[in-house]
């Protein structure tokens, strides 16, 4: 009986080496490790896009019955981009827009579309705006002449934009065909009504056109399919600089 004990137990010591042998080169059985994040260790992840890759604008205050002038940006802390034709955008960092809380898809009728305007009714007073667009071309660096650029809500109020929120407000520079000297004047203030007109027509939601025209006012037409020089309102309510 010892020989065949002797050889069960040597036969034993072969099975046992062998499976070592495969766990230890990444055999089929070995478990892969978990994959290592490639945020830096102990930072927060960046804000989840939704499922079309925009990122969410946030909300401001909404209109007030008096306004104070907000803080601005730090002088030179924000810089302008441009499209391939040197129109303005702002910097995202320091004006991402801001949406009203008091225009929801669902009260667009009492509100932005509503018959004889809206804007009007809830826009700060221009000795408001007067004193934030000063503090915002120390923000932006803009050295032109002022009458010449525009304090423009990024998301305008005719699109459901904050009236004060300082992150829905730029220094818009002049565009590169406009007349010195003329005043504010750029076309953003077009797709502004176009893409207002679309809304209230049920050819775009709020949501998209405040997405559009907060990523880059330039294209936001051509992302919600609607035509340049589309047919606007009748009575468009632009969004003019302390109208």
């Amino acid at each position: 009986m010892a020989p065949a004990r002797g050889a069960l137990a040597i036969a034993a010591a072969v099975l046992l080496t062998a499976a070592a042998a495969g766990c230890s080169s990444g055999g089929g059985h070995t478990a892969k490790p978990a994959p290592q994040s490639s945020a830096p260790h102990g930072s927060a992840a960046p804000p989840a896009a939704d499922a079309a890759g925009a990122h969410p604008i946030p909300a401001g205050p909404g209109p007030k019955s008096s306004y104070d002038a907000q803080a601005q940006p730090a002088a030179g802390s924000c810089k302008y981009r441009y499209t391939a034709d040197k129109q303005p955008l702002p910097d995202p960092n320091c004006t991402p827009g801001a949406t009203s809380p008091a225009v929801t898809q669902a009260n667009i009728n009492d509100t932005i579309c509503k018959p004889g305007g809206y804007t009007s009714t809830i826009r700060p007073p221009a000795n408001i705006t007067g004193k934030e667009k000063a503090e915002n071309a120390k923000s932006y660096g803009y050295t032109g002449p002022m009458g010449d650029a525009e304090y423009d809500h990024l998301i305008s109020l005719q699109l459901g934009g904050d009236p004060n929120d300082p992150r829905n407000l730029w220094i818009q520079p002049p565009s590169p065909d406009h007349v010195p000297g003329k005043g504010p004047n750029n076309p953003k203030d077009s797709v502004e009504t176009h893409l207002h007109t679309a809304i209230c027509k049920g050819q775009t939601t709020l949501a998209a056109a405040q997405q559009a025209i907060a990523a880059d006012w330039t294209t936001a037409e051509a992302k919600l399919g609607i035509g340049k020089g589309g047919t606007p309102s009748a009575t468009p309510d632009a969004d003019g600089d302390g109208e």
